[in-house]
Formats: C-alpha cells, sequence, structure tokens
C-alpha cells in the first residue's frame, strides 16, 4: 500500500493536535469567503454554464453540485467549477514553497466526490480529509518545484493532490491508488505561471483544471485506466518531503491574505500602507514612488487594469489603491475600482526596482520597501516589509473576520454570511456533517 494511502487510511481526527484544528477551520473559512466573492465574477458565470453544458452527469453515472449549488453534474465537473470560482478572487491560502495555494482545488473535489458516492460524513471526518489533503497537497507542491525546472501553476501538483483524495474515497486498492496519482501527475496542467503573470487572464493558478484533471484521474483508475508512477510521490529525490507526513504538519505553515491579489505584491502594499499611516499621506502630495523588491513581483503586471485578473496579478495598480484609499479590498481591483482617477493617475507614477538581496530571500521570503516622494521635495522610506499573514506574522482574529465579511456580505448579505460562518465553526462538533454545511453556502 502507498505510503499516502495509508497515511489516509490511519488519519482520525483525534490524531490531530488542536492547533491543526483550528487551522483547518481557519483554511475551511477563508476558501468559503474567497467562494462567495469569486462567484459574482464573470470567469465563475462563464465556467459555471460551460460545465452545465459539456459536464453534464451521464443517467447512470456519477453527479454532485458544484461547491456553491447549482444543478447536478459529473464530479470532474464540479471540481472544475469549484476551483475556478475559488481562483476567480486572489484571495485564498497558500503557501511560500509551493508558489501556490493548496485548498483551492482540494476543497471543492472532496465535497464533489463525497457528495457524488453518498458519503454524508460529520464534521470532524470532513476535517480530517481536509487537513490529510493539505498535507498531501503541499508536499506534492514542494515535490514538483524541487524536481521540475519549469515554476507550474498550482494546478499541475493540485492534480496528484485531487486524485490521491478521490480514489482513497472511491474505496481503490493499492494499484488502483499509484495509477491515480500517476495519471493525474501526467495529465495535470503543467501549465507555465510566469506566463499568466506575463498576460493575465481568467486562466489564473490553473487549480480549476486541476481539480477536475485529479478527479477524473481516480475514476479513471477505478475504470481499469493506467498511468506512469507519480514521480513527484515516488522518486527518491523527494523522500525527504514526504518522510514526515503525518508528523509535520504543513497546514500550520499556510498563510492568509489581506488583500485580493497575488502574494507578491503584498510586501509592496504594507510597506505603501505603513508610510501613509505613519505620515498621513494623501495621493495629491505624491509625485512619485519607488517599489524595491524581488524580480518575480516586478514582472507582475504595472500598468492600468482593463480587467479584474489585470488588477489581481498586478504590483503598481494594487499599491496605489492601498496609498489612495488605505485598504485594498475587492471594490478596489474589479467593477467600478478598475477606472478609480485617482488611482490610474498614482498608478502611472509608480517605479518597480529589482532587488537581488530579495531575490535570494524569493521563495521562502518575500520583501519589499517602498520610497514616496512628495511635491514638496522630501523623501519618505519605508522599513523592509514582509506579507502581513504569513506564519511568523499572522494576520489576528478581527482581521480574518473582517475579511471574511468583506468578501461574503456583497456576495450573500449580512443573514447568510453569518449563518455560514456558524456552520463552518460548528464542524468540530460530533453530531455536525458535511451535508449541513453544504445546504447552507447552497441556500
Amino acid at each position: 500500500m502507498n505510503s499516502i494511502q495509508r497515511f489516509l487510511r490511519d488519519l482520525h481526527f483525534d490524531d490531530l493536535p488542536a492547533p491543526v484544528r483550528r487551522q483547518a477551520l481557519r483554511c475551511l473559512t477563508d476558501l468559503t469567503a474567497t467562494a462567495a466573492a469569486g462567484s459574482r465574477t464573470p470567469l465563475a458565470t462563464i465556467i459555471s454554464r460551460h460545465a452545465r453544458q459539456h459536464f453534464a452527469a451521464a443517467a447512470d453515472g456519477p453527479r454532485a453540485r458544484p461547491l456553491l449549488g447549482g444543478e447536478p453534474i459529473s464530479p470532474g465537473g464540479a471540481a472544475l467549477v469549484g476551483g475556478m470560482t475559488i481562483d476567480a478572487i486572489d484571495a485564498h491560502d497558500g503557501h511560500r514553497l509551493t508558489k501556490g495555494h493548496v485548498g483551492c482545488a482540494l476543497l471543492p473535489s472532496l465535497a464533489a466526490v463525497l457528495e457524488a458516492t453518498g458519503h454524508d460524513i460529520s464534521g470532524p471526518e470532513f476535517l480530517t480529509l481536509l487537513v490529510a489533503g493539505y498535507e498531501i497537497g503541499t508536499r506534492a507542491g514542494i515535490a514538483l518545484h524541487a524536481t521540475a525546472p519549469d515554476y507550474h501553476t498550482s494546478g499541475a501538483w493540485n492534480a496528484v493532490n485531487c486524485a490521491a483524495l478521490s480514489s482513497y474515497l472511491l474505496g481503490a486498492d493499492g494499484d488502483q491508488f499509484d495509477h491515480a496519482i500517476g495519471i493525474a501527475e501526467y495529465h495535470g496542467p503543467r501549465s507555465q505561471m510566469m506566463r499568466v503573470i506575463d498576460h493575465p487572464t481568467m486562466l489564473k493558478d490553473g487549480s480549476g483544471w486541476g481539480a477536475m484533471a485529479g478527479v477524473s484521474a481516480a475514476y479513471l483508475a477505478m475504470d481499469g485506466f493506467t498511468g506512469a508512477p507519480a514521480l513527484t510521490v515516488t522518486d527518491s529525490a523527494v523522500r525527504d518531503i514526504w518522510n514526515d507526513l503525518g508528523q509535520h504538519w504543513l497546514i500550520l505553515d499556510q498563510y492568509f491574505k489581506p488583500y485580493p491579489c497575488c502574494r507578491w505584491a503584498h510586501p509592496g502594499i504594507d510597506a505603501a500602507l505603513a508610510l501613509r499611516r505613519g505620515h498621513a499621506l494623501q495621493p495629491e502630495q505624491i509625485s512619485a514612488v519607488e517599489v524595491h523588491t524581488f524580480h518575480q513581483a516586478t514582472r507582475l503586471r504595472q500598468s492600468e487594469p482593463s480587467t479584474t485578473e489585470q488588477a489581481q496579478y498586478a504590483i503598481a495598480f494594487p499599491i496605489a489603491a492601498a496609498l489612495v484609499h488605505g485598504k485594498v479590498d475587492v471594490q478596489q481591483i474589479d467593477g467600478a475600482g478598475l477606472n478609480d482617477p485617482r488611482v490610474l493617475a498614482l498608478c502611472a507614477r509608480i517605479r518597480l526596482v529589482q532587488d537581488t538581496d530579495y531575490d535570494a530571500l524569493f521563495p521562502a521570503e518575500r520583501w519589499a520597501r517602498v520610497t514616496v516622494r512628495l511635491h514638496d521635495g522630501r523623501s519618505l522610506d519605508s522599513e523592509p516589509c514582509t506579507a502581513l499573514g504569513d506564519p511568523e506574522h499572522p494576520m489576528s482574529d478581527t482581521g480574518m473576520d473582517s475579511k471574511y465579511s468583506a468578501l461574503t456580505q456583497p456576495a450573500w448579505g449580512e443573514d447568510k454570511a453569518r449563518r455560514v460562518k456558524m456552520a463552518i465553526d460548528a464542524l468540530d462538533c460530533p453530531d455536525s456533517s458535511l451535508s449541513r454545511f453544504l445546504s447552507t453556502i447552497r441556500e
């Protein structure tokens, strides 16, 4: 039996340390809130329609509703819709060494396969599977980056994780499990992340496609389809990455985003906000801004965005929004916020400078410092900043609650947002259930 399969079989809620249980609830809350915000985007509308038209469930086949509801479709289609809906707003949790996001594909895949197989499991059982997915997925991401020369999107390694969880839930034997993760590794979207950084579109981080590929791989393996070994799991070069599975809890190393845009922009945003607060800056005072940061961040879009995807994969625009408004919420990177004249005027006065010292620290650390030059001739320099929300610099519970409200209430209203939060918080109770949580978010 594969060691990952054994880990899934043997892990129980009582085995999870209290901080891991709390982190699972925090991750689920963050993913759910991001899905609510993402559901209002054109991306979510298009992918939902596409799935209804092209991923319809066969009369005698498995079926599941997408994460936030809708008519039943195939489990792979439901995973696709959920993953892309979460990915539509770049506000979900992530891990620095994966350079990406585990939960975005994991949550909708789990929900789809559990529903398709008729498993109405308890809240603690669901949280245990969620934790297991974070542990497997994070290691799969680190392993891919350690062995592949290109920087692939999260969907590439999320496919392996979703296949592992899905095949386990489908009752795969050892050979079927190995084939499932091998199929997923081969068919997963090996999309090159820097292409979408250079050309921001609805492709995003590939997580929806990775979720669909992983779920499909599991069903294929159960039907006798064969795959090559999953080298991100079996290669001797990555053995050390997997040796501490179930001992070192990588879910605790996830970061949470205070701003709905690429994580690489966050240190610069925090540095700019620190200057704004410390000097009571008004945008009309600013003649120019310099952002010193690492190379990958300088690749983010610097010009005016015309879509929310361009605004989310930007650096100058969200920093300008932070200096103008003192915050970066969805309202600043979507809709009317894209045409804010004060933000656009300041965006044009921001210059990026690559810092080789910061380059050397990436991806384990992401840093930036900001210099603001004023019309009166003064120059204001920030301290070097790393991003708020990292494990060493966590968001407060108050900050997380504010983020949840900001993401959910425009989509759901205050009452539903409150009821969903209560349903999530109750999941660590023995009498809770996955179906109760899903019915609440689908109302």
